[in-house]
């Protein structure tokens, strides 16, 4: 029960990997303030696994995309529970689409979830850990694509990128505050984004070609990882990106 006393708020935690995150954090001691945007029924599903782990849950409905909503989102967990010590920047979205057809709307819609959200739902959290003179973790959840290139995913990508930059000028800029921030970057990940894959044996193979451990990694496998960084084993570790992936990323070829 590492995280017992603790508050944190896990973006996207409605389904996949941000429900794992939610529930392992529950695990650990800390009550969840949990955010989905259109999921209702899985936001549901998670706040009953963690009253199961014993601890509480909040659940609030916010779009990421949208600054006013990140703020409320932040401002209202914080009434519910009195504080937050732990932020889980988990939320994301991808469209894919060749670099020439991208639409504006497209690229606005992934950048102001994967990007923009986190950016200010960060400076929400470290405004109220000032105010109230308290440490705290940020963690967000990247991609390997913060460093391998995705053809067709373009907008994914520069996001991703803009994250780990942003994730490594905060730690320097924190760090005074008590406050650490790093990125977990998974690789393929059983998901609901991945369902097409796992239903694709040809597209299965040839990824998993690609993973030395040779499967595809589980949420929980995201969710500990979390854990170890949002807790006082990880009170040294910010600025870092732990890659999360089975080896995918250096070993990865285009078949």
């Amino acid at each position: 029960m590492k995280l017992e006393g603790k508050v944190a708020l896990v973006t996207g935690s409605s389904q996949g990997i941000g429900q794992a995150i939610a529930v392992r954090l529950a695990q650990e001691g800390a009550d969840i303030i949990i955010d989905y945007r259109s999921h209702i029924e899985g936001a549901q599903e998670t706040l009953s696994k963690v009253e199961a782990a014993g601890r509480k849950g909040y659940i609030v409905r916010a779009d990421l995309g949208v600054v006013s909503e990140v703020r409320q989102l932040i401002a209202e967990g914080i009434q519910q529970f009195g504080k937050l010590d732990i932020l889980v920047n988990n939320a994301g979205i991808e469209k894919n689409a060749s670099f020439w057809e991208v639409t504006e709307a497209d690229y606005d819609s992934v950048v102001n979830v994967n990007l923009k959200g986190v950016f200010f739902a960060t400076q929400a959290i470290v405004q109220h850990l000032m105010e109230t003179k308290r440490p705290g973790k940020i963690i967000n959840i990247s991609s390997v694509h913060e460093e391998l290139p995705f053809p067709h995913f373009s907008a994914y990508c520069a996001s991703k990128g803009g994250l780990k930059m942003m994730m490594r000028n905060l730690a320097i800029e924190l760090g005074s505050l008590g406050i650490t921030i790093n990125n977990v970057a998974p690789g393929a990940i059983e998901t609901p984004i991945n369902t097409k894959l796992l239903n694709d044996p040809q597209k299965l193979t040839s990824l998993l070609d690609n993973i030395p451990l040779g499967r595809l990694g589980k949420p929980n496998d995201v969710a500990s990882v979390v854990a170890f960084l949002a807790s006082p084993d990880a009170d040294y570790i910010t600025g870092t990106t732990v890659v999360t992936d089975g080896g995918l990323l250096w070993n990865y070829r285009e078949q």
